[in-house]
């Protein structure tokens, strides 16, 4: 008989205590017979050395018990919103998540951004209001917070469900809504349950659970839940082979280890398999989760989260077996900041390089660019807290000091209006054997970059790429490398990319195709040459992060509040007071929200919450900030022809 197998989120604001819930979920299995402190730094998912030491987790962590016949995986993720990237990661893996929320504090900035991540993925979510020991716990007043500001379809655990879970359940429900609004019909608890369990595994209605993790309350009931309400599934062993790889990280030896989710099928050591978009290797041990371990085995299948060993170039977001590409879905913000690596001792630069291209395996958003004329390295970056961890891992993990330069936002370009160009085989003015024609449009805000294939398929050297789609895959690569660096040196986003010429060389061909074999070369080397020529009659502007930005304040501290954010070039909207508290939304740039965080306690009397958001990108105003090159500029023929050859 398969077992089933429930793969778990754990998601939180910082430090509302979904550690500390993971901890006592594992002591409540069986799985440790001592609890850990995220205080002392005890804990089983927070391993590393930096996380056991500021108390945060940095990394997903996988741990594994059971419920009765089901196996669950239980991801612990980053609560900090510096590591968000962390959790986009995992949701992609998940068949059911459990939400966090202080009782304390109650809903927090994190949490909803979260929530809304985890409803837009539609993943099955319970929530658990945690910390109900702690002094100004408000069990009722987070319920309220939560109906309001997360959800409607949110139901109180309760001993029975009333008629308020009745009215929540009846919304997805004819037969339930005629049964209620019959005064002469029963509606047994039985069937309660069993609608409720329906629809919290569509994601429909998120029951609420109640309790505190250090204590153990209310943890009991919360496991009963998760085998009961969320979606646990065997998977289809024999099927075909698919799993998204949502983790890297590096063995004792320096070797590259793939955390996969497997969706369908079965893996065994030494079997070849496919990912990311052509590579192939042997699969050379295996390990899977089981009661809070990962064992070394010989085969994984379909449902289960499993650590391979052998894929020397696979990346974060890698799909495997006979689905091979790239999970490029993007559920929260990007980075906005970068800053300058520099080694304290110089010796060190060859090793940071080394590193931190290590560090950006494990965390793709990290984003180091090489500049060699100036010889810098810069890493992205979602905040201070973030760059200070890179350089505790530098230190401990690399042996390497380092120092950050200013931080700095990172800017984007977008097309200004459509512009085209084309480079025919043969012309004096191309040095490559092919004909590319580029078109770029301005695409919505938000939208990233789309790359259309429009030629004709007896146009494309399929003895190169073997199908049109392999080209169009080609060709979209080459063009999203080339926008990595615009008119001004920044990336190039929302906007069409249409290839509407295509022609190849060959030696035996009519003349006008007659010449040296086109190769693959040919099209990687010429793209850049053409399509920075088309967004040179395009144009582009330079726009930077925003966020959108809500602060709570005293009403009698508006006043004084105001101004600083418009100081700071906020577009501030009318505050909102309701009695003793004001909220004054407003979009601010993303640079600045830091500034104003540590200017709010003084104008407020140490009263004031901000909550932010990202809220995209808007055009500079004045002269556009320019940042150099790391690569040879196609738009110079001569100083691109010496960096990439002919």
């Amino acid at each position: 008989m398969l077992r089933r197998t429930l793969n778990l989120g754990i998601l939180a604001h910082v430090d509302a205590g979904k550690t500390t819930l993971t901890e006592r979920l594992l002591y409540a299995a069986g799985v440790i017979d001592e609890l850990g402190s995220v205080d002392k730094g005890t804990t089983q998912t927070d391993s590393l050395s930096l996380e056991q030491r500021r108390g945060i987790t940095i990394k997903s962590a996988v741990v594994s018990f059971e419920i009765d016949d089901i196996v669950v995986n239980l991801i612990d993720t980053p609560g900090h919103p510096d590591f968000i990237a962390e959790v986009e990661r995992v949701l992609g893996v998940l068949d059911g998540a459990v939400l966090v929320i202080s009782a304390v504090e109650g809903v927090q900035s994190q949490t909803r951004i979260l929530m809304r991540a985890l409803h837009r993925l539609q993943i099955p979510t319970l929530m658990f209001v945690n910390k109900l020991d702690r002094r100004g716990a408000d069990p009722e007043r987070v319920l309220r917070e939560i109906r309001d500001r997360l959800t409607p379809a949110a139901i109180a655990m309760g001993e029975e469900l009333g008629d308020a879970a009745v009215d929540v359940l009846a919304e997805h429900d004819e037969s339930l809504l005629a049964a209620y609004l019959d005064d002469d019909a029963i509606i047994s608890t039985d069937d309660l349950r069993t609608k409720l369990a329906a629809q919290t595994r569509r994601a429909l209605v998120h029951p609420v659970f109640f309790g505190s993790a250090r204590t153990g309350a209310g943890v009991d009931v919360l496991m009963a839940g998760l085998g009961e309400l969320l979606p646990a599934g065997a998977g289809d062993p024999d099927g075909p082979v698919s799993g998204t790889v949502f983790k890297i990280e590096r063995g004792p030896s320096g070797e590259k280890v793939a955390y996969v989710r497997m969706f369908s099928g079965t893996v065994q050591t030494r079997d070849r398999l496919r990912y990311g978009r052509d590579d192939e290797e042997k699969v050379t041990a295996i390990a899977v989760f089981v009661h809070g371990a990962a064992l070394q085995r010989q085969t994984v299948s379909a449902g289960e989260i499993a650590k391979l060993w052998g894929l020397g170039d696979v990346q974060i977001g890698d799909r495997i077996g006979d689905e091979v590409g790239r999970a490029d879905r993007h559920e929260f913000r990007p980075p906005t900041l970068e800053s300058v690596v520099d080694p304290v001792d110089a010796d060190d630069r060859h090793g940071l390089r080394v590193a931190l291209s290590q560090l950006a395996e494990q965390d793709p958003l990290i984003d180091v660019r090489q500049d060699d004329t100036r010889q810098e390295l810069t890493v992205s970056l979602y905040g201070e807290v973030q760059k200070e961890v890179i350089q505790a891992t530098l230190a401990e993990d690399y042996g390497i000091d380092v120092t950050f330069r200013e931080t700095t936002p990172i800017y984007v370009e977008r097309p200004a209006r459509a512009g085209e160009a084309i480079e025919v085989l043969h012309a004096e003015t191309n040095p490559f054997h092919a004909t590319v024609g580029l078109r770029v449009d301005p695409a919505p805000d938000g939208s990233g970059v789309e790359f259309r294939l429009a030629v004709d398929t007896r146009d494309v050297p399929l003895y190169v790429y073997k199908t049109r789609d392999r080209f169009a895959e080609s060709m979209a690569e080459y063009v999203r490398e080339t926008l990595g660096e615009g008119m001004f040196g920044w990336r190039v986003t929302d906007c069409i990319v249409t290839m509407t010429v295509c022609s190849y060389s060959i030696a035996d061909g009519p003349p006008s195709r007659r010449g040296p074999t086109s190769t693959a070369a040919d099209f990687r080397k010429l793209t850049p040459i053409v399509l920075m020529e088309a967004l040179a009659h395009a144009g582009t502007v330079v726009c930077e992060p925003t966020a959108r930005i809500s602060v709570e304040v005293p009403t009698d501290t508006v006043g004084a509040v105001l101004p600083a954010m418009a100081r700071l070039g906020a577009a501030v909207e009318t505050p909102s007071p309701n009695g003793e508290l004001s909220t004054i939304d407003a979009q601010l740039p993303a640079a600045l929200v830091d500034e104003l965080q540590r200017e709010l306690p003084r104008l407020t009397r140490g009263e004031g919450v901000l909550e932010s958001s990202f809220n995209g990108y808007r055009p500079v105003s004045g002269e556009p900030p320019v940042r150099q090159r790391t690569t040879a500029n196609p738009l110079n023929l001569g100083e691109y022809l010496m960096v990439v050859g002919r």
